[in-house]
């Protein structure tokens, strides 16, 4: 069986089938239930190893009101609904109106390929199964690790290499974990203060983190998802189109469970005309650009360069973000503005720009859209897990090319000192040799045996608004070591290569020092947070 299926107990399903539209399939959406009630399940979700549904049951059932709902049903269709946006939606072909109707999606058993297909969207939210807060060292899935077995893969010869390889994979993992935490309690003793709960929670992330590069990009994950029917139609048509069988399959997964809460929103998918044609479209694209790349790029091996790389930016950026802030404080035209903002001294153009960001107190206050007239490029060559974390900025403009271990891999220093280099420099030579078995007959799915301290190359073009908001999170203390590199990176060439030295002043909440345990700090706010909690009660 491709996805494990949960057990209930007859009283549970009675329970779920008014909120869930399946309980046997990894894709389900939430239904019946209070907004603020799914968002906290998806808070919660992120954080947790167990499936929504028993999350559900544990932590939540409890404390919801359940009389209105017992004549529910929400495994049923709604044909009434379906009825009435047909009017409105394919009658008069109004594309907004699929904007108007959200749908909170469970995807679970989806593998970590298939987390950046799904979280490709600008137009959703997502919140990903963490593995900072998650270990993988355990079998509930009938006795086997949580990884993806391609069913393409399961039937060819190299079926049982596939599961050996995978499994040693995840034996090294679970056989460091520990080590990590023994190791990282000895180093970092608990502080006077700290609770025993706070230490030994910072500790078990600093392990994960530490060791999350072992994990082949093969490893399940559970995502939740927010969007608009109109943005569900766009992921399908571009699932549809994925070179990935995985991406495929899932798809059609998800059209059946959305169709189960907005049916008409999704009816175009199927359409030869309409999301057949647009997923026929991209496939097309694709294949003639790759065809293009073999053959113009034939032979050419990559360059040297840094692990962050400015490849672009505008030399009168400033000039143009003090127009752009003026602007609707103006009658004037753009050019007009822009014109005699070029005249003004140093110090009016200072006055203007610190006008614009004000007083910020904490890193929630930023300016406003002025801030996007002007943007960066970056090519970033950093291990798979730091990518996994930045790529799901909506905000950003990020493309990444195919993972493989032809880039090596980032072996962090505390495993090294440890004593764990020798298993985890193992674990990349079989995540390697199992790529390369897999990359012939398989070229989509070779990528699941890469393990996610392996490099891939991407480029992230973001504007300053958003470089604001992406910095100053992914280098705040708690961020992972690796992308909080890649961040600060990203900070300095905007001073310094750049020239931007205002720009990067705006952003007063990068940072650029090293902590030992990253975790610590917001460990301890946590605490605070529940006995304050406590306390009210």
């Amino acid at each position: 069986m491709l996805y494990s299926v949960e057990d209930f107990t007859a009283g549970e399903e009675a329970v779920l089938r008014h909120y869930f539209t399946n309980l046997d399939r990894p894709v389900f959406a939430l239904v019946n239930l209070p907004e603020v009630v799914k968002g906290a399940l998806f808070a919660r979700y992120s954080r947790t190893a167990k499936s929504l549904r028993r999350l559900f049951l544990d932590e939540f059932v409890g404390d919801l009101d359940m009389s209105g709902d017992l004549t529910m049903d929400a495994t049923i269709g709604v044909q009434r609904a379906e009825q009435l946006y047909d009017r409105v939606f394919l009658e008069y072909g109004d594309d907004s109106v699929a904007q108007l109707g959200g749908v909170h999606l469970a995807c679970e058993q989806a593998s970590n390929l298939l987390t950046k297909v799904l979280e490709r969207g600008r137009l959703m939210a997502y919140l990903e199964q963490s593995t900072r807060y998650v270990a993988y060292d355990d079998r509930p899935a009938n006795g086997r690790y949580r990884y993806y077995r391609d069913p393409a893969i399961g039937r060819s010869p190299l079926a049982a290499r596939y599961v050996g390889d995978m499994d040693r994979l995840f034996d090294t993992y679970a056989t460091l974990v520990p080590h990590m935490q023994e190791w990282f309690s000895g180093r970092y003793p608990k502080e006077p203060g700290d609770s025993d709960f706070v230490h030994r929670q910072s500790i078990r992330a600093k392990a994960f983190d530490a060791l999350r590069g072992i994990l082949p990009a093969a490893t399940l994950s559970n995502l939740g998802i927010y969007g608009t029917g109109q943005a569900y139609e766009m992921l399908l048509v571009r699932m549809r189109a994925h070179p990935l069988p995985e991406a495929r399959l899932y798809a059609d997964m998800i059209l059946g469970e959305l169709r189960k809460v907005v049916p008409s929103f999704l009816k175009r998918v199927d359409m030869p005309e309409r999301g057949g044609a647009w997923s026929s479209y991209q496939r097309r694209n694709r294949s003639a650009l790759t065809e293009l790349a073999d053959r113009l790029f034939a032979g050419v091996e990559p360059e040297p360069r840094p692990a962050v790389t400015l490849v672009d930016f505008d030399p009168e950026g400033e000039d143009k973000l003090v127009a752009a802030m003026l602007y609707p404080h103006t009658d004037l035209p753009d050019d007009q503005v822009l014109a005699r903002v070029r005249r003004l001294s140093v110090d009016d153009r200072v006055a203007v720009l610190r006008a614009g960001v004000g007083e910020r107190t904490n890193r929630r206050h930023r300016p406003g859209r002025g801030l996007e007239r002007i943007g960066y490029r970056f090519d970033i060559l950093s291990d798979y897990g730091s990518f996994r974390d930045l790529q799901r900025h909506r905000l950003l403009t990020i493309e990444w090319q195919d993972l493989s271990p032809r880039h090596g891999y980032v072996l962090p220093e505390t495993v090294a000192e440890a004593g764990g280099g020798g298993a985890f420099e193992e674990a990349m030579g079989r995540s390697r040799d199992l790529y390369e078995a897999l990359a012939g007959p398989f070229p989509a799915q070779a990528a699941y045996a890469v393990a996610l301290a392996y490099r891939v190359r991407y480029v992230v073009q973001l504007n300053v608004r958003e470089a604001m908001h992406v910095i100053e999170l992914r280098t705040s203390r708690q961020g992972h070591p690796e992308y909080r590199k890649v961040c600060q990176e990203m900070h300095g060439l905007i001073a310094e290569q750049a020239g931007h030295r205002a720009v990067a002043e705006m952003m007063r909440f990068v940072d650029h020092a090293s902590y030992d345990l990253e975790r610590l700090d917001a460990e301890r706010r946590a605490e605070r947070r529940r006995a304050a909690i406590s306390e009210q009660c």
